[in-house]
């Protein structure tokens, strides 16, 4: 694995024509491209099956919070819903010919080692045109194959700041993708969460965006020792039992 490099030298400048194509403009026919190819190949290939992607409200914005492991989790969260998912990703990644793709798919820029103020105003232009951003809890990939031990502040900022709706997402079993090369595939699995938001607030402090992170990194966690514990069947199971525990509820009231 590549070692990680956390600083770009590229000044601000020559990312603000990706941030203005973000800002004006939505994901063309290179994002549903990419989706076909990527869905294709991760049903084929990584068994990838998600689970609970109703939970995602259908229109007005959200965030999606899942944990990081793969460069394959971003075509993952996307799989199983019909919303366009932006993504912010690190500068580094725009450079050709990939760049032109990752602009007509709808990603843009983040600046690692810098404050970078133009990423977080790029996704609050998403969040109030409607639209659906992705963000990472533990801001990078983990590299050790387990869940960070702390969320990053950043998703905790971005969520207060918006208002948005948060979606937590466990993606269980992506650590093991790049097995690929050994022709190993491992079984993936994305869990969608139970949708909240928090009071909107104009300025979070630091520890007010790192309490709302920790509190959105918790229901990721929460999501993703289920799956470890009772893995994809058992998940499955135990939510098609509370479906059938809920719809008998409604049917009892109705008749009350």
């Amino acid at each position: 694995m590549k070692p990680q490099v956390y600083r770009d030298p590229r000044p601000k400048e020559y990312f603000d024509r990706f941030h203005e194509r973000g800002r004006t403009r939505e994901p063309d026919w290179v994002y549903e491209a990419v989706r076909i190819a990527t869905t294709l190949y991760g049903w084929t290939f990584f068994r990838a099956r998600c689970i609970s992607s109703e939970k995602v409200p259908p229109s007005g914005p959200v965030i999606l919070a899942p944990n990081h492991f793969s460069f394959m989790d971003h075509f993952f969260l996307g799989m199983g819903i019909r919303r366009k998912v932006r993504f912010m990703a690190k500068s580094q990644l725009f450079k050709a010919p990939m760049q032109w793709i990752y602009t007509h798919g709808g990603v843009f820029p983040v600046r690692r080692g810098a404050r970078d103020v133009e990423a977080f105003a790029t996704a609050h232009s998403i969040l109030e045109r409607g639209g659906t951003i992705a963000m990472y809890c533990e801001g990078g990939r983990s590299r050790t194959g387990k869940l960070a031990d702390k969320a990053k502040p950043g998703i905790g900022r971005l969520a207060l700041e918006s208002g948005a709706t948060v979606v937590p997402v466990a993606i269980h079993g992506s650590s093991h993708v790049r097995n690929w090369r050994k022709l190993q595939f491992p079984k993936v699995t994305i869990q969608y969460g139970d949708p909240f938001r928090f009071e909107q607030v104009d300025e979070p402090t630091r520890e007010q965006q790192q309490a709302t992170a920790d509190e959105i990194f918790d229901a990721i966690k929460v999501l993703y020792a289920g799956l470890e514990a009772h893995g994809r069947r058992g998940v499955v199971a135990r939510v098609r039992a509370e479906r059938r525990a809920a719809r008998r509820g409604k049917k009892r009231a109705a008749t009350a």
